[in-house]
């Protein structure tokens, strides 16, 4: 486990944005990233009977409708240890291989950081 106290205040604030989300849609899961300008784009899961999106896609697909041309990080809060192959391709579309995801548990600690590659 990480101490978010340790994290660079930016990393901070994408886990905490996450968290946020989850926390006040009720949703699964929270994610948000971090464009190459430093803007956030912050998202839930998306559970409808004709769209199903994780929180870390809507996030990615979120930066990129703004026009993000790339990612310098990325976060998601959620009950499960890891991240879905789905999600860090989206995050390794844009951001590219090197682009650490954080997965945080439901109280915003951070479990472990990976690369989207």
């Amino acid at each position: 486990m990480t101490d978010s106290n340790a994290l660079d205040p930016e990393d901070r604030k994408i886990v905490t944005l996450a968290r946020s989300a989850r926390a006040r849609n009720g949703v699964p899961e929270g994610a948000a990233v971090r464009d190459e300008t430093g803007r956030t784009y912050v998202a839930g899961t998306v559970d409808l009977p004709s769209l199903r999106l994780s929180a870390l896609r809507t996030a990615v697909a979120m930066a990129v409708a703004s026009g993000a041309e790339s990612l310098e990080a990325a976060a998601v809060v959620t009950a499960s240890d890891t991240a879905a192959e789905d999600d860090l391709a989206a995050v390794r579309d844009l951001g590219g291989p090197g682009t650490p995801v954080l997965l945080a548990s439901p109280d915003g600690t951070v479990r472990r950081t990976v690369s989207a590659g």
